[in-house]
């Protein structure tokens, strides 16, 4: 065929090229010919088979050819999409306009638009869908036809806002979480922020117990409660947004123009909702919670100053005995952060030497010149602040975990102190009475320490007395009577501060080794007065009388003057400790006191 063709176009019009020279190039001609047809046809099968949405379009835009995959896509017959301009299948102004954008960057020569928008489905309304927009080469040098590929996105984009959703969320109530809670503050005390803030911290009262009681499948079911009670009470409420930040904290932002009577309100408001029992599984469970309030403007200070004001507030209510709110208070704040400041150096003042041994003499009545014990306790000699006695400090050391530090140096510097009295003034040396701290006293290296602080002084266990009290008699644990009892088998010396026949029962009852036990509190007090109360020397007199039938010694605390001092002494209270000997003695002044009165 090729030599026929050859043979013919030789013989036309003026051809000079020889036969055997047109033939090949016929033949590459045939060749091109068909390579051309099938690429056309596998661009036809490869159309109509495609997945994707695909739609062909004039060079103005209007679509002339879409395949089948489109057509399902959007609900629709491809038939009904030809004639439509590209831009038509947009859902929204937004989408049309995005779209129009597109068509004019390819027209333009740009290779590629890709955006993810929505389109109208037919019969579902919108549809999210992954759009590119391209060029096709017309069959005119220079001409560009524009071509619409589109996938399916909607899915895909559910499950990224679903995934967005929980990232932002609490996934069990449903409310905005910390970190979504946080950026919304941070949003409101933003640049230009004119507005009042009010944030609220609430914490749920008690909900351990809750949910140890009752399981945690309840807690749930509560804190789900707790979240739509909040809710109910603070959403429609100026712009409010209630978040769960963890467990059973919850928070509240306001803002607007608020004053602190109006936020009280709805805080009280809540804590009332809450009280109301929630019914599960045949239980009515109330709940109590606590709240911490911030009112301020939003130029007033930063988002981490508001939020650790409400956390203190917050904690202020549960100090406070909990079920209530408490405003927080700037002047209170400035105190508590002087306070705090110094409860975070202890442990430094410890180590550098800033503690002292203060004594409280304890005198025999009979004689007010001889020492019966000493009472040792603890004073910082603060380098700015001065002397602050154990009253200003181990509440402190208390909440920074000092308190057994501070025992462990107070009983050994107790015991070294006594060591030396014994070393200069024999028997005439008086007993040294630590009063430990909790936390010490349930301390398992407490008789170890105890028994290694005798031994390396040299000391005989009756040298010491530890003092307690009813509460630590009451521990449930019974950790500190275990403990007291041990070392009053190595034959320390037991004290008990009483303040009543219900007090000095607990020895019975408890069988509690103790030697001593001294008066403390409103039966002492009764008699600093000229005409005490009949009453009054009634019930000490039977105190004291039953204290001798227990084979105890009586002694007091608090006493201001030698007139109480001696009707004490009338009523047989043996010693006594206050104002009317000294409210407090160094080391030195002690060895004057025992030097004056050598005979115990």
């Amino acid at each position: 065929m090729a030599r026929r063709w050859a043979a013919t176009l030789a013989d036309t019009k003026g051809v000079t090229l020889p036969p055997e020279e047109l033939e090949p190039l016929l033949l590459e001609l045939a060749q091109d010919a068909i390579g051309h047809a099938g690429a056309l046809q596998r661009f036809t099968a490869l159309y109509a088979a495609s997945p994707m949405g695909i739609a062909l379009a004039d060079p103005d835009g209007e679509i002339v050819e879409a395949n089948l995959a489109l057509g399902q896509l959007l609900g629709c017959s491809p038939n009904k999409l030809r004639g439509r301009h590209l831009t038509e299948l947009g859902s929204t102004d937004h989408d049309v306009s995005r779209l129009q954008a597109g068509l004019e960057l390819v027209l333009a020569g740009r290779e590629r638009y890709q955006e993810r928008m929505l389109l109208d489905h037919a019969e579902d309304g919108q549809l999210w869908t992954d759009v590119t927009l391209a060029r096709l080469p017309g069959d005119r040098p220079g001409s560009v036809y524009p071509v619409l590929m589109v996938s399916d996105a909607n899915e895909l984009h559910l499950l990224q806002e679903r995934l967005l959703h929980q990232n932002v969320h609490d996934p069990l109530t449903g409310l905005p979480n910390a970190s979504s809670f946080t950026t919304k503050l941070e949003a409101a005390l933003g640049a230009g922020a004119r507005d009042d803030i009010a944030l609220i911290y609430l914490d749920v009262d008690g909900f351990k117990v809750i949910n140890d009681g009752l399981g945690a499948g309840v807690g749930d079911q509560v804190l789900r409660g707790v979240a739509s009670k909040l809710s109910a009470v603070f959403t429609g409420h100026h712009d409010g947004f209630v978040a769960r930040l963890s467990g059973d904290g919850f928070a509240v932002l306001l803002r607007g123009e608020l004053t602190a009577t109006e936020v009280i309100g709805l805080v009280e408001r809540a804590l009332e909702d809450l009280n109301e029992p929630i019914y599960l599984g045949g239980h009515g469970i109330g709940v109590s919670a606590s709240a911490g309030i911030v009112v301020r403007a939003a130029v007033e200070g930063g988002a981490a100053e508001l939020l650790r004001a409400a956390e203190i507030a917050l904690h202020r209510a549960k100090e406070a005995g909990k079920a209530q709110w408490m405003l927080f208070d700037p002047e209170l704040d400035a105190r508590d952060r002087g306070r705090y400041q110094l409860g975070a150096v202890i442990a430094g003042a410890l180590e550098n030497g800033e503690f002292s041994l203060v004594y409280q003499p304890t005198v025999k009545l009979s004689d007010t010149s001889a020492l019966a014990a000493v009472n040792a306790g603890l004073r910082w000699n603060h380098p700015d602040k001065g002397e602050l006695d154990s009253d200003e400090f181990y509440p402190l050391a208390q909440t920074t975990g000092m308190t057994v530090p501070l025992g462990r140096w107070l009983l050994a510097e107790s015991l070294a102190a006594t060591a030396r009295w014994r070393a200069r003034f024999g028997e005439a040396a008086p007993d040294v009475c630590v009063r430990l701290p909790t936390r010490l006293a349930i301390d398992p290296d407490l008789v170890l320490l105890v028994k290694e602080q005798l031994d390396k002084h040299e000391l005989p266990a009756e040298a010491l007395r530890l003092c307690t009290d009813r509460d630590s008699v009451l521990d449930p644990n019974g950790e500190v009577l275990d403990s007291f009892a041990v070392l009053a088998d190595l034959g320390t010396q037991l004290v008990l501060t009483i303040s009543g026949s219900a007090d000095l029962e607990l020895i019975p009852r408890h069988r509690l080794p103790v030697r001593h036990v001294i008066l403390s509190g409103a039966v002492v007090d009764a008699l600093d007065t000229d005409d005490p109360p009949e009453a009054a020397i009634r019930h000490l007199t039977q105190l004291v009388t039953r204290a001798r039938e227990l084979k105890l010694r009586v002694g007091a605390e608090g006493v201001r003057t030698h007139e109480q001092a001696a009707r004490l002494r009338q009523l047989g209270v043996i010693a006594a400790r206050g104002p009317f000997v000294t409210d407090s003695a160094t080391g030195d002044e002690v060895d004057d006191l025992i030097a004056r009165h050598p005979d115990r």
